[in-house]
């Protein structure tokens, strides 16, 4: 039998190291993904390869027995398993299953409204990133019992690692355990999870039914995207081979049932399943496995009844023998009028209309002829065969695929046995929802039926019909959900061409919309390659509304409060590498990736329209300045010379924090404003944990001035954090208007949301304007952070509030350029400046001591002297005079420049101010008594006229 990587292995020189069982566990794919080109194609986990659903389900009860074994009854009944979407929910309840004694939950990427999230994380390789925790239960996860966290694979471990950190600062526990089918980690990657727990102080164990790894050649991601873009431009419709033609008639019918499911059962596990809940599942199971084999033999005849719309799920599926096409048409328009949203669309006898988009890539062979209906036919090898649509079969032995384990789905030794006589029947499930599909198919299974089962999936992954390829076919339809992120393609993979002579398609009654139905949708898609369709539906499950707890709090001490409504709807914090190029425990940005929009104008262009009051500043982002190579020369000179001076700052300012903000049993939590403040917030964090060990959280959030601060990064914020523990972070205050903007938008926000305990003092580096109490020094030097832009901020632009591009429930936007990576020394600066924390540390409690002794209360010295410039140069607008060095650089490359002020005898921190000037034709003037190092004036052209001969601005008449 040809093993399905061949194909991927012998193009790409990818190689599988391991285990004996990998090969029959394991195919290879390539798909559309900028992070990782290869994809892993389990034979046993039911997702993109049918298989029996006793293989799948066994698979996952036997890693659960396990888990049972390794823990012990008592801890068992203690521990809570966690499954991830969408690829692993069936598998981690099959483990929560073979465990027995534990409550389940696994993530989602659906959000419900008006429920509270019990957490999130990020998942960096996947094609959808961003995971929910919804528990019906808030106190679900809050235990102290085992964490069972079960994958399909564990490549990399940093999926796993990002849950484990997000859940454990607000869960602590001792002990967890890591399941996952396949372990395939690296070299490099074996020594993370020891490492990471010893850092936590838990225990971790991984269990997995087979290990190895993947050894991937150089260039390997980027000959993966040319082979992709080369075989979907080849075998597009139109440029050549196209997509095999189906044998289904002309008008084939579907047939739909709505399930009798257990009352108040959840349908999957997206909002925890219990044992008790799991008992009574098994209990309907066999029921509602005859009703799908009624609805099948209805769907051979076509002789049933239409349901009415608004029919509670369970009613029965009726024949209706002599039913006429025309009446059956008639039923379904009178029955279906005035349906409402949830229930079902369109007729449960529908004619298929329409395109069918199949994606079938290499050649095409004819099919078979001659062959019984049902009837397992074809080569071993999984070549083109059945009777049906002339497609491809699965292999001949499938027990093979069980042989290596060395056990059957119940444990016992492996021995082949006879295929069951009659149709061949796939049970389909949609995304997440793979559970109860799989189910379903064990008990049809049970019953006696020759099934296999798979599920729809996000995933975009290149279908090429070899032997040697693990995705011969791929369908191709609109989601029909009506998911958070927007509509978009869905996929359901080796189901189109493999000899199936029926399909029960599960959905949730959420799904059953009319883009399910539609012409170009699954159900059309579906009937066009397989002579039966049947379409089961079960109740969407909404958990009844439960106390907002906030996100890091725990149930017995925490006093419940109503949630802002739209606080569980926003997404989680983006994280690096997808968005930025810190590290993804470096920072979470509480923006939206705007990267794809063009933002970007002409500085001048730019500064007419702010000043003449046609445009904010905020609405679009000037052209990012590409440093000369001097002028580069000139940053790392200045970092060389002030790395300690600003780690000594760092080491006051993040101490000043520790002494004053920190409480029993809570943490401060950095919040640093975007993007200037951000570099400072991650060296903050560093900081803390060199010095103290501890792991501070640390967000970016968007402060606009004259907007005010994105209310709803504080939404977020005030649901995942106690707002007392918030600590706002920023590089340097000018003439501290941001400390003012932050202070209105808090009280403004409080005032609206009813949420108290925000402090809007801001934690700076710098504070030369005598504007905060909490700094690290209050003397204006050059912070070379403040001489670049994106490319020492993690690659991040500054931020973008535009009506119609940021709505009322969305963050504030920002991008991200990742075009810019071979100029980025975001790493570099945050690595130079922790280089030298232990050289600084004696001067830094020496600083700390002082100032927690001195009367630190703000004077406004900055802000006196920059009205007093105002006047002098007749610009009249404070907010066209930016004081200090890193807004003086700020204006040389961002705005329209028309003089610096440079203070007397400061030059050694104004080598950089001067180039650029020099190179933008800017005069510098050399003044007295200034509190800054140097005041760049932004050019007032534009809202007081130009300026006259003696330099100072005039006003038009």
């Amino acid at each position: 039998m040809v093993w399905t990587g061949t194909w991927v292995a012998e193009r790409l020189g990818v190689e599988l190291i391991g285990d004996e069982a990998l090969p029959a566990l394991l195919g290879l794919a390539l798909r559309r993904n900028p992070k990782r080109a290869h994809l892993l194609v389990s034979s046993v986990l039911g997702k993109h390869v049918p298989q029996r659903p006793s293989v799948v389900y066994g698979s996952g009860l036997d890693l659960g027995r396990r888990v049972r074994a390794l823990l012990g009854d008592e801890e068992a009944a203690r521990s809570v398993v966690l499954g991830y979407a969408e690829t692993a929910t069936a598998l981690g309840h099959a483990v929560a299953d073979g465990l027995g004694l534990a409550p389940y939950l696994h993530s989602t990427r659906r959000p419900v409204a008006g429920v509270a999230r019990a957490g999130g994380f990020e998942e960096s390789h996947s094609h959808a990133t961003s995971h929910l925790l919804l528990p019906e239960d808030p106190g679900l996860l809050a235990g102290d019992g085992p964490l069972v966290l079960v994958d399909d694979e564990f490549s990399t471990g940093n999926t796993v690692l990002n849950t484990v950190r997000a859940l454990h600062e607000r869960y602590p526990r001792d002990r967890y355990v890591v399941v996952a089918l396949v372990d395939m980690r690296s070299a490099a990657d074996l020594g993370r999870l020891d490492a990471f727990a010893a850092e936590m102080g838990a225990r971790v164990d991984l269990i997995s039914a087979a290990a190895g790894t993947v050894r991937l050649p150089a260039g390997v991601l980027e000959k993966g995207q040319a082979l992709v873009a080369e075989h979907e431009r080849l075998y597009e419709p139109g440029a050549g081979t196209e997509p095999g033609p189906s044998t289904a008639p002309d008008g084939h019918a579907h047939v739909r049932v709505a399930l009798d499911w257990p009352e108040g059962l959840p349908d999957g596990g997206r909002h925890g399943f219990t044992p008790d809940q799991r008992h009574r599942l098994e209990t309907a199971l066999p029921a509602m496995a005859g009703r799908i084999t009624e609805a099948l033999r209805g769907a051979a005849t076509g002789a049933l009844r239409v349901a009415a719309a608004g029919e509670r799920p369970g009613s029965a599926v009726e024949g209706r023998p002599g039913a006429t096409a025309e009446e059956r048409h008639e039923a379904t328009a009178e029955e279906r009028h005035g349906a409402t949203a949830g229930e079902r669309h369109g007729p449960v006898i529908e004619e298929r209309q329409g395109p069918v988009t199949e994606e079938r890539h290499g050649p095409v062979t004819e099919a078979q002829s001659g062959s019984s209906a049902g009837e397992l036919s074809g080569p071993t090898s999984g070549g083109l065969s059945g009777p049906t649509s002339g497609g491809l079969s699965g292999p001949a032995d499938e027990e093979a695929l069980v042989r290596p384990l060395g056990v059957t789905a119940d444990g016992r030794p492996a021995a082949p046995a006879p295929a069951p006589a009659g149709p061949r029947v796939l049970v389909l499930g949609f995304e997440e929802l793979m559970y109860a599909p799989l189910r379903l198919g064990t008990a049809l299974e049970e019953a006696g039926h020759d099934v296999r089962y798979s599920t729809t999936t996000r995933s975009p992954v290149l279908a090429v019909d070899d032997p040697g390829y693990a995705i011969r076919t791929r369908l191709v339809f609109p989601a029909h959900d009506d998911p958070a992120d927007g509509p978009g393609e869905r996929y359901a993979y080796n189901v189109a061409g493999a000899g199936f002579d029926a399909v029960v398609l599960v959905v949730d009654s959420t799904a059953d919309t009319p883009a399910l139905h539609a012409p170009d949708g699954l159900l059309a898609q579906l009937a066009a390659h397989i002579p039966r369709v049947v379409l089961a539906v079960v109740p969407s499950y909404t958990p009844t509304a439960s106390p907002y707890v906030p996100y890091d709090a725990t149930p017995e001490v925490t006093e419940a409060t109503e949630a802002p409504e739209r606080s569980s709807m926003l997404p989680e914090p983006l994280r690096g590498p997808a968005f930025s190029s810190y590290a993804p425990e470096e920072v979470g940005w509480l923006l939206q990736d705007l990267s794809d929009v063009e933002l970007e104008a002409p500085t001048e262009e730019r500064e007419e329209a702010i000043q003449s009051g046609g445009a904010h500043y905020a609405e679009s982002l000037p052209v990012e300045y590409q440093p000369s190579d001097r002028y580069q020369e000139l940053f790392h000179a200045a970092l060389e010379t002030s790395a300690a001076r600003i780690a000594r700052a760092v080491g006051t300012v993040t101490e000043t924090v520790l002494a004053e903000r920190e409480r029993p049993g809570h943490r401060p939590v950095l919040v640093s404003l975007a993007r200037a403040g951000t570099p400072v917030g991650v060296l903050m964090r560093r900081w803390a944990q060199a010095r103290h060990g501890l792991d501070l959280p640390h967000y970016a959030v968007s402060i606009v001035r004259g907007r005010g601060i994105d209310a709803n990064a504080l939404r977020w914020l005030a649901a995942h954090h106690d707002p007392a523990d918030v600590v706002f972070v920023d590089g340097w205050t000018g003439k501290g208007a941001i400390t003012r903007e932050l202070a209105d938008a808090i009280k403004e926000f409080e005032a609206a949301e009813g949420v108290t305990g925000f402090d809007p003092e801001i934690a700076v580096l710098a504070d030369p304007g005598s504007c905060v109490r909490t700094y690290g020094t209050r003397e204006d030097f050059l912070i070379p952070s403040a001489c670049l832009n994106s490319t020492v901020s993690g690659l991040i632009s500054r931020t973008v509030l535009r009506a119609d591009l940021v709505g009322p429930n969305d963050f504030h936007g920002g991008k991200f350029y990742r075009e810019l990576a071979g100029a980025d020394v975001s790493n570099a600066f945050l690595d130079a400046v922790a280089a030298r924390f232990d050289e600084v540390g004696a001067a830094v409690d020496a600083d700390v001591k002082e100032l927690l002794s001195a009367d630190r209360t703000p004077t406004w010295e900055g802000w006196a002297a920059v009205e007093r410039i105002s006047e002098e140069y007749g610009i009249h607008d404070v907010n066209l005079v930016k004081p200090g060095v890193g807004e003086t650089t700020r204006v040389l490359l961002r705005r329209v420049p028309w003089k610096i002020l440079a203070k007397r005898g400061a030059d050694a921190d104004l080598a950089h101010v001067r180039l650029l000037a020099e190179q933008r034709g800017v005069p510098v003037e050399e003044v007295d008594e200034l509190p800054y190092s140097c005041v760049g004036l932004i050019h007032p052209q534009y809202t007081r006229g130009a300026t006259g001969a003696d330099g100072k601005a005039v006003v038009s008449q």
